[in-house]
C-alpha cells in the first residue's frame, strides 16, 4: 500500500488560518487560534482552530507544544503529543494547560501549538506468549546507570 504525502486542510471560515511552517526547514506547522480565550492558572481550555484535516491513511498529525509558550508562559498542550487520526473529520481543537502563575490570554490568530506529521505502523495484534529476553520485566530505570554500577561492584 502506498501512502500519499498530500494533506488537505478545510477552513471552516475564510477568516481562519491554515497551519503553516515558519521557515523552509521547520518540521512543525504553526497552528493559529480561531478564538480569543483566557486560561486561568492551573486550568485548561479546549481552543478552536477553525480547520479540519483530511489525512491519508498511514499518516497521523501530532499536536505539540510550542516551546516559546512553554518557556515564557508555562502554557503547553496537555495531552502532548495529541494525535489526529486519518479518519477524524471534525475541527482540530487544541487542549492547552496554563501551569504558570498568571492568567494567559489568547487572541484570535495567535500561534498556540504546532503540528507534525508522521507515518505510523498499524500492526495486527495477535495474542501469544511473549518471547523471553535477558532484560525480563524490569522497567522504570531498570537499565539505568545504577544497574551498571551494581554490576561492576558485583564483579569485584
Amino acid at each position: 500500500m502506498s501512502v500519499s504525502d498530500k494533506v488537505e486542510v478545510e477552513l471552516m471560515d475564510i477568516a481562519y488560518s491554515a497551519p503553516e511552517k515558519a521557515t523552509e526547514f521547520s518540521v512543525g506547522y504553526d497552528i493559529y487560534s480561531a478564538e480569543g480565550q483566557c486560561i486561568r492558572p492551573l486550568d485548561r481550555k479546549l481552543i478552536r482552530t477553525g480547520f479540519k484535516l483530511h489525512l491519508p491513511v498511514g499518516v497521523e498529525a501530532q499536536i505539540r507544544t510550542r516551546s516559546g509558550l512553554a518557556n515564557k508562559h508555562g502554557v503547553f498542550v496537555l495531552n502532548s503529543p495529541g494525535t489526529i487520526d486519518p479518519d477524524y473529520r471534525g475541527e482540530v481543537k487544541i487542549l492547552l494547560f496554563n501551569s504558570g502563575p498568571t492568567p494567559f490570554d489568547i487572541e484570535r490568530g495567535d500561534r498556540i501549538a504546532q503540528m507534525v506529521f508522521a507515518y505510523y505502523l498499524a500492526p495486527v495484534i495477535s495474542e501469544d506468549t511473549a518471547v523471553s529476553y535477558t532484560r525480563g520485566e524490569g522497567g522504570f530505570g531498570s537499565t539505568g546507570i545504577n544497574d551498571i554500577k551494581l554490576d561492576k561492584v558485583n564483579d569485584i
